[in-house]
């Protein structure tokens, strides 16, 4: 399989744009069969460059990740990036996963501190374990063997009290100990992205890729509690368009598509080096947004 730092090169060589999509894995058996034969086969229509799988809290999708990784990879030829995080994991666990990934060819990982097992409440460090995600990153990078790709915050991390700019030198600490390539969270103004953007290349020096989180919104509460877990802004204007839907109305997830889109041909005209659109293992949105983006 290939190293994503190395698609992101050959995009940049064709001034090509890469897609790529995230899922998660399911609660459930029936989830687990529906996402691997009919939610990925009919995504891989759209030839992405990658996806990724995350990794639940404290480690609880820890083989179910690894497993999803490797059929996507088998089953389809597409290179699969598996998250991992610090949440509940010494150094050891840490590193036994990494071989586990390594075996089953998967060479590819999102470095990330990760949240508190319940999605609230402060992080604490594990005994034994990494506190920041740049200690991961270094570990990573130590091991051998893996690209790295680690989170950018637009509006800056949630937990970052010292607000985003500082929360940005922090991004920097984890390209500088081995992060090849950003991904980041979700956003809803293309301002805050441009502002990042510039940022941290003009006045930190980043050079590495960055990719872009896109969320297509299904359901007005569902992005509420989203945005509210993860610290991103919903502008006035989205609210107030939100506020005419009602939860299961067909029409946000039209509206949903629409808002995505221009935020993707927005960032598209200003040369991102990818989208990264977050499927929540759905085809409809991003099956949509990418063909009326004309891509790939």
């Amino acid at each position: 399989m290939q190293l994503i730092r190395d698609i992101h090169a050959a995009k940049r060589m064709a001034k090509r744009p890469v897609i790529s999509f995230e899922f998660f894995p399911p609660k459930t058996e029936e989830g687990d069969r529906a996402l691997l034969e009919k939610t990925i086969p009919a995504l891989m229509q759209l030839s992405p460059d990658f996806c990724s799988v995350t990794y639940g809290a404290g480690g609880s999708t820890r083989d179910k990740t690894l497993m999803i990784a490797d059929r996507i990879q088998r089953d389809h030829g597409l290179t699969a990036m598996a998250h991992l995080t610090c949440v509940q994991a010494t150094q050891a666990q840490i590193a036994e996963v990494l071989a586990q990934a390594k075996a089953l060819g998967i060479r590819n990982i999102l470095a990330l501190r990760g949240d508190p097992p319940s999605g609230i409440g402060e992080f604490a460090k594990t005994d034994g374990g990494f506190e920041f995600s740049y200690e991961l990153v270094r570990f990573i990078r130590q091991t051998g063997g893996f690209c790295i790709g680690t989170a950018g915050f637009p509006e800056g991390h949630i937990a970052c009290k010292q607000g985003k700019y500082v929360d940005w030198e922090y991004l920097k600490a984890k390209i500088d100990h081995g992060a090849d390539f950003v991904v980041t969270q979700l956003f809803f103004d293309n301002q805050d992205f441009f502002v990042f953007r510039d940022h941290i290349a003009k006045k930190l020096g980043v050079t590495v890729p960055i990719s872009p989180g896109i969320l297509p919104i299904l359901s007005a509460s569902q992005i509420k509690r989203f945005t509210a877990l993860c610290g991103a802004r919903l502008p006035d204007s989205l609210l107030t368009r939100l506020e005419q839907f009602s939860d299961g109305d067909e029409a946000v997830v039209a509206f949903g598509v629409e808002y995505a889109t221009r935020q993707c041909e927005e960032l598209l005209r200003e040369g991102v080096d990818g989208i990264h659109i977050y499927t929540l293992n759905k085809v409809h949105s991003t099956f949509q947004i990418v063909r009326n983006l004309g891509l790939p």
